[in-house]
């Protein structure tokens, strides 16, 4: 059997069990806020979570897949082995914070293992600076205007809504919102596989294209697509209650209405960058979706020491996970 047939297969199962973890760890992104407002149970919310980021792999466009297939790394200076290191260090550094509990972002997982591993092959040339927002312009900026941009818009909305509803009896808006939000759980978790499951996708592509399978100008090829959107719906239905325990009480209480709010706004920020073919990060929306929304009752709402440590977890996250594939890259090139 030809080698090159059977790492690139390697690859491929091993960027699908990313994509699982990827939903389990993110799985809060999605049900955090309708678990916490007990719209649902954790069974129910899982399956609609998972339902809606299957639903995703229908959308019209990959342009997050591209970003990442073909415009963060050189892949005339890369190969398998790159590619296989990236997808250790960042399902290493996915299982550690899934176990810490923290909600870092499993997209930034993926490009810090795939950019250290090839800088560890190529040095800092390998990686690609287009004109923002295309590739790491794009990715890095977005790592803070993301969750800028979802606090901004779950507080506006937030203010919005109690503004249209300020007359209305507390009971009537608290049932009015537990319905409205199986939809807005609906949207995010919508646009958490929409952009989420089209990293992987452009991982499989990137292999697929070093293996000499594929040529740049390919489409994204159909079974990518859905092998991708049904990994991340079936990690989505393993949830991921530490993170979901994190998300949903520790950083503000949320009740029905917030919960519309910091989902409607996160889902919308996510859905406008995947059309623009950025890749961000979900978590970092919601979470700054979530506080944007505890901050419009008082800034003492949120609890900012936890949203500090959430905050450092990101920093970390890119060079952590490129440290670890580079490291494995290191040990590969060594054995074999």
């Amino acid at each position: 059997m030809n080698s090159t047939f059977v790492l690139v297969s390697i690859i491929v199962i091993l960027a699908l069990a990313f994509d699982y973890t990827n939903g389990f760890h993110d799985a809060a992104n999605s049900i955090a806020t309708v678990v916490s407002t007990r719209v649902l149970s954790p069974a129910k919310a899982v399956l609609l979570a998972a339902f809606f980021n299957f639903v995703a792999a229908f959308w019209f466009e990959t342009k997050v897949a591209s970003t990442i297939g073909k415009e963060l790394i050189d892949t005339n200076l890369v190969n398998e082995w790159v590619i296989l290191s990236g997808l250790i260090g960042a399902i290493t550094w996915n299982l550690i914070t899934w176990y810490l509990g923290l909600p870092t972002s499993s997209s930034h997982a993926l490009v810090g293992g795939y950019a250290g591993a090839a800088v560890a092959k190529s040095g800092f040339s390998a990686l690609i600076w287009a004109t923002w927002p295309k590739g790491w312009p794009g990715t890095l900026s977005f790592i803070v205007l993301s969750p800028l941009i979802g606090m901004l818009l779950g507080m506006t909305l937030m203010v919005a809504v109690s503004w249209i509803f300020r007359g209305f009896a507390p009971s009537r808006v608290d049932k009015l919102f537990r319905s409205l939000q199986l939809v807005s759980a609906s949207i995010f978790s919508f646009s958490h596989g929409l952009n989420d499951a089209q990293k992987t996708m452009g991982i499989m592509f990137a292999a697929l294209l070093t293996g000499g399978y594929i040529t740049k100008s390919a489409e994204m090829p159909l079974w990518v697509i859905l092998s991708a959107h049904t990994a991340i719906s079936l990690g989505t239905l393993s949830g991921g209650w530490r993170i979901v325990k994190t998300m949903g009480s520790k950083i503000t209480k949320l009740k029905p209405v917030g919960g519309f709010c910091a989902e409607t706004g996160g889902g919308v920020v996510i859905i406008a960058v995947s059309a623009l073919g950025i890749p961000v990060s979900t978590t970092h929306t919601i979470t700054g979706a979530i506080v944007g929304v505890g901050a419009t009752h008082r800034l003492s709402a949120v609890k900012w020491g936890v949203a500090g440590r959430i905050v450092w977890a990101w920093v970390i996250t890119i060079p952590a996970a490129g440290g670890i594939a580079a490291l494995m890259y290191g040990i590969i090139s060594i054995f074999r």
